[in-house]
């Protein structure tokens, strides 16, 4: 489905299930003027550079994690400058205090001991953070058990830091809402551009992720909320083949859609990441299908030279909706073929069917109400909301708190909808896997004999409009989406000061074919730069000026 589309029918680049630092909904949010922030002695550091520092000494795991909540204060909680965290973990310095003994001790977990990370606030994590998607409505909600993705980072050695703002409900909530905007975080911001957009559902994770205030990031998506947020904060994005990993315990949109991924500053964090949170779990059936396709290391499939010899196809059906985006890929395409790729141009995704949008939003609407209610039967009896119909009474209730920018749209259409035994949800997801799947990217990788797809993400971050919601700046996310297959974004380029990513997607479970050429083709080109936290674009200076 193109992005345009999408937005008619409310969810930018679709998100999943995309009292903290951030404004409150209810009053008038306010952006407190500063200066670039300055140095900070972990810019740009990786997994691996983190490792080797406590490994030497010069750092611990408690040192880093302080290090983090402090440069989390001095860019979210003393500005509101970013909103990008919902709530800080209050034992993550304790936890790292404790990796830190047993690193003393010889033990070491793996690739993430000791490495601090923020996860969206749509994931369940049984301590003293709670899981709201960011709305009010489920203020309290203290998960009784772990998420399986949490369970996974907490056996790898990471810290848990903080949960991130998100578009509220994973941006599954209004036709007209503004990405990274939640009753509970108020309105996330661009760290390269504030006024700009950081898209959604993720934006806190890419936001975060880019603004330096973790060493990696998690996201979630239904359609488009890792891989857009990625692209316009400038970060990899990885969303992965459904159930590579698991959805338990996660605040869901899709049961068939729906998918946790990667997000982080480079290629190589998110193989690491990627690896460290595969594996089959009881309460996810769709995991089962990951068995024989995938791996615990995905950093074994790394290489610069991996484009070499690679059928990459162009699928020219989502350019031409910004020049400057157009220019960005094709000095992309160049850097490919100087790498070795074959480019095989067009390679366009042109199902059959129409209306394959439509079909999705119809499944997704009808698997929302199932999976929210699902979901409400396990939470925290705290919670005051047990269906989405309280939930939808809940927000009439609390307006002006609730919905002071935007309204319910999507819940109410969601609230109409059927079981998922109607024939009207089964003929919709039959349709959108025909398009997306049979007619989609199977066909064109198998009409082209490709090894993956490239188009862009997207476009640049759009000016942030709460009151007008989000506006359309191109896409690419929904045939991976729909289909459930793997996307990866990777920076491509810059329109003056926002950042441009590239798209790879392919096949199911194709993750080590397109991390092999996400990483050559960062390697390649290296385009990704730190955010300048600029207040508005910095246009160029007109070369001639014209006189009276």
């Amino acid at each position: 489905m193109k992005r345009k589309d999408f937005l008619k029918v409310g969810v930018l680049g679709g998100t999943m299930a995309g009292i903290g630092l951030g404004a409150t909904a209810c009053k008038p949010e306010k952006q407190k003027a500063i200066e670039k922030p300055g140095d900070f002695e972990l810019d740009e550091i990786t997994v691996d550079e983190l490792q080797n520092a406590m490994k030497s000494g010069k750092y611990t795991a408690e040192k880093i994690t302080r290090m983090y909540l402090d440069r989390i204060n001095e860019i979210d909680k003393n500005g509101p400058v970013l909103n990008t965290v919902i709530e800080l973990n209050p034992e993550a310095v304790d936890i790292a205090r404790q990796l830190d003994k047993e690193r003393k001790n010889g033990k070491i977990r793996g690739p993430l001991h000791g490495i601090p990370i923020m996860i969206k606030g749509n994931i369940d994590t049984a301590d003293k953070m709670m899981t709201t998607a960011g709305a009010l409505a489920l203020t309290g909600n203290y998960a009784p058990k772990d998420s399986f993705i949490a369970q996974k980072l907490r056996e790898a050695g990471a810290i848990i830091l903080a949960k991130t703002n998100l578009s509220e409900w994973a941006n599954f909530r209004s036709t007209h809402s503004s990405s990274g905007w939640s009753g509970r975080g108020g309105q996330t911001r661009n760290p390269n551009v504030l006024s700009r957009n950081p898209c959604g559902s993720s934006s806190g994770s890419g936001a975060g992720a880019s603004a330096n205030l973790c060493t990696i990031a998690i996201g979630t998506e239904t359609d488009g909320s890792i891989v857009c947020p990625s692209s316009v904060n400038g970060v990899v994005g990885v969303k992965p083949t459904v159930g590579l990993w698991s959805r338990s315990g996660i605040i869901p949109i899709s049961k068939t859609q729906d998918t946790p991924g990667p997000m982080c500053r480079t290629v190589r964090d998110a193989a690491i990441l990627l690896g460290a949170l595969t594996g089959a779990d009881t309460r996810d059936p769709y995991t089962t299908d990951s068995k024989g396709h995938s791996y615990t290391d995905y950093t074994q499939f790394l290489d610069p030279n991996g484009l070499k010899g690679a059928r990459i196809g162009v699928a020219r059906n989502f350019f031409g909706f910004n020049d400057k985006v157009d220019e960005i890929m094709e000095k992309s395409i160049e850097a490919m073929k100087k790498a070795g790729a074959v480019i095989v141009d067009p390679a366009n995704i042109e199902p059959k069917e129409k209306g394959g949008g439509k079909a999705e939003f119809q499944v997704l609407l009808y698997e929302f109400k199932a999976g929210v209610n699902d979901y409400l039967k396990t939470a925290n009896p705290k919670v005051k909301v047990h269906t989405l119909e309280d939930v939808i009474e809940y927000n009439k209730k609390h307006k002006a708190e609730s919905m002071p920018y935007f309204g319910q749209e999507i819940l109410v259409m969601a609230e109409k909808k059927g079981p998922l035994t109607e024939k009207a949800y089964k003929d919709a997801l039959a349709k959108s896997h025909r398009v997306s799947r049979d007619e989609g990217i199977d066909a064109t990788m198998k009409k082209h004999n490709l090894d993956a797809i490239i188009a862009p993400t997207g476009g640049p971050a759009w000016t942030t409009d709460v009151l007008n919601g989000d506006h359309d700046t191109g896409g690419s996310s929904s045939p991976a989406a729909m289909a459930g297959y793997p996307d990866i974004t990777v920076p491509a380029g810059y329109i003056y000061d926002l950042p441009i990513g590239i798209s790879f997607f392919g096949a199911a479970w194709s993750e080590p074919k397109l991390l092999k050429y996400a990483y050559a083709f960062e390697q390649a080109t290296k385009a990704r730069r730190k955010p300048a936290f600029r207040a508005n674009v910095g246009l160029p200076k007109p070369e001639h000026s014209v006189k009276s």
